[in-house]
């Protein structure tokens, strides 16, 4: 049975409202830089969460503390300004985690230099427990999104950086993600083998050493 307390559902919610639509504008944004107009057309440059919100992906946020987004659609050969359709395509799904980070860095912040120097009330030991919540919300998106198994981001990020041979195989896997995401996400942590978890680990280590913690 799931336990998840109050503070933890409303830091889900503010990373389910505020968070996966920078996340799934971030990767519009990318790829519009780079010349593709598939988000402009689609309406996926925008910052309102009716636009980018999956029901599931929702769902499994609330419930697991990650989860996904509506998949905003880009064309990497409209990518014109990037020679290479898959880097172009890596380019545009980093960008997605990475706007989590930036999330993760700004929850720090105002968590060090704000909410910290704030008076020792019932209210700022709960304002901190929500935060630390947000971070580590972040902190989960960008390790899940980040395994390598199709159509997750870091399947694109490594088909652009790696071989050609190699980045097919990782887009063969498309067919039968969801049984690999299944059994990553769900069976493999029952018998000791937590990939998320272990993913979030040097994302913590990194952000806090950009930080100074």
């Amino acid at each position: 049975m799931l336990n998840i307390s109050p503070d933890m559902l409303l830091a889900r919610l503010i990373v389910v409202l505020i968070g996966i639509p920078i996340h799934e504008w971030a990767h519009g944004y990318a790829a519009h830089l780079m010349g593709d107009t598939t988000p402009e057309r689609e309406g996926r440059l925008s910052l309102n969460p009716l636009t980018h919100l999956d029901p599931l992906g929702t769902i499994m946020i609330l419930l697991t503390g990650f989860g996904w987004g509506r998949a905003a659609r880009v064309n990497p050969y409209q990518m014109r300004k990037v020679p290479n359709p898959r880097v172009a395509m890596a380019l545009s799904a980093l960008a997605g985690p990475a706007s989590n980070f930036i999330q993760a860095v700004f929850f720090v912040i105002v968590l060090r230099l704000a909410v910290s120097n704030l008076p020792p009330t019932a209210t700022t030991e709960w304002l901190m427990r929500v935060i630390i919540y947000a971070i580590s919300v972040n902190v989960a998106l960008i390790a899940f999104n980040m395994l390598p198994i199709p159509p997750l981001d870091g399947s694109r990020v490594l088909a652009g950086v790696a071989p050609p041979r190699i980045a097919d195989f990782i887009e063969s896997l498309e067919p039968v993600s969801i049984y690999i995401l299944i059994g990553v996400v769900f069976i493999l942590p029952r018998i000791g083998l937590d990939l998320v978890g272990w993913m979030m680990e040097p994302i913590y280590t990194a952000l806090y050493f950009l930080l100074g913690l």
